[in-house]
């Protein structure tokens, strides 16, 4: 199969950026009456580099927009990060044992939609896995932990352990267990974005936190295209969709995972087992909430294809699923395999099946 230049109507001669970190590229399209300008910035936070878009009237004007969701995403990781001891999860995480913390509202809010998920998913969504995290070495390059070891944490992981009273907005862990953002973090950055912008008026702008993308789309533009990579393949487009609204998140296999004394180690834990998702896949969920869909990618990747498919069908979740079935340096469309739950294809008609593989080019 030869592999083809997109063809992006955009506003200007730009690039789609090829960029590791990311599984993820974006180019803008607005209508030709428009005048604006492309204004772009980027940043590292939440681990990861962030990309920043507006469309504005000025270059000042847009630098000035997107200094202030800077602001927001930076405000966001000052609650949630646990690389800060200042933060608010960080505060929780050291909080004596069955002694009630005391949550701020929008803690005790995002706590609400934490718990509703994890019963959802049925424990394959799980921020209370501090304690595994640590013990896989995930901030510190990885190791191979014992099974006794892996058993004795697994026993003081999970959500199950941290106990949220709603009247009061109290939190009370009940062992020494911790949480960690990983896996709700962006999600619930981009929704503070969404929210703040929104009661400032409508503007066209797009954050990337390479692998998950949040946008506004006024009634000018026709759309952000979104091109999602192959698993085996970060440079190589598996598809592309167009966004108005609402969030776009990736999970699966990437140059996060590793090897180690020649066993595959999983960037991301099945907090069910205790033990890292090895798989050659990738999870691709569209929701107009970015937090869910943060969630929800994390989870449906832990479910596998078997699992996961069924359930988002069921619960109605716009999710693609593309597997890797046959390893090989050349691509070729029969090696991957693209499953789309109905609500998917209802959003995004065509677009799970692979036939637009392309490599990210520069228009011509």
């Amino acid at each position: 199969m030869k592999l083809r230049r997109p063809s992006y109507p955009v506003l200007t001669r730009w690039l789609i950026a090829v960029l590791a970190w990311s599984v993820v590229w974006v180019s803008p399209v607005i209508g030709s009456a428009d005048k604006t300008v492309i204004v772009e910035r980027q940043a590292y936070l939440m681990g990861t580099r962030a990309r920043l878009v507006t469309l504005a009237k000025n270059r000042t004007g847009g630098l000035q927009r997107l200094e202030r969701i800077l602001s927001t995403l930076e405000g966001t990781e000052r609650d949630l990060s646990t690389w800060r001891d200042d933060s608010f999860l960080s505060q929780l995480n050291r909080h004596p044992v069955t002694q009630p913390w005391h949550a701020p509202p929008s803690v005790c809010r995002l706590f609400q939609d934490l718990v509703g998920w994890h019963y959802k998913t049925s424990g394959a969504f799980d921020p209370g896995i501090g304690s595994l995290i640590d013990l896989w070495g995930r901030k510190s390059g990885g190791r191979l932990p014992s099974a006794p070891t892996v058993e004795s944490a697994f026993a003081q992981a999970g959500l199950r352990h941290f106990s949220l009273h709603k009247d009061s907005c109290t939190v009370t862990r009940t062992i020494n267990a911790t949480l960690d953002a990983g896996a709700f973090g962006k999600g619930a950055a981009l929704d503070r974005v969404v929210r703040e912008e929104q009661q400032r008026g409508a503007t066209a702008w797009l954050v990337d936190l390479g692998g998950q993308i949040a946008v506004s789309n006024p009634s000018s533009l026709t759309g952000w295209p979104v091109a999602v990579s192959l698993p085996s393949d970060r440079e190589t487009a598996a598809f592309e969709l167009r966004l108005t609204y609402g969030s776009i998140a990736v999970s699966g296999g990437s140059e996060r995972d590793y090897w180690l004394e020649d066993e595959p180690v999983g960037h991301i834990l099945d907090p069910r087992t205790g033990h890292p998702v090895n798989r050659n896949n990738t999870v691709v969920v569209w929701h107009p909430k970015a937090l869910d869909a943060d969630v929800l990618a994390t989870a449906l990747y832990v479910m596998g294809l078997d699992e996961g498919l069924p359930w988002a069908t069921s619960m109605k979740i716009a999710a693609c699923f593309i597997g890797s079935p046959v390893q090989s340096p050349l691509f070729r469309e029969s090696e991957f395999d693209f499953y789309a739950t109905p609500t998917f294809e209802e959003s995004f008609p065509g677009v799970c099946t692979g036939n637009l593989a392309t490599p990210i080019f520069a228009n011509p």
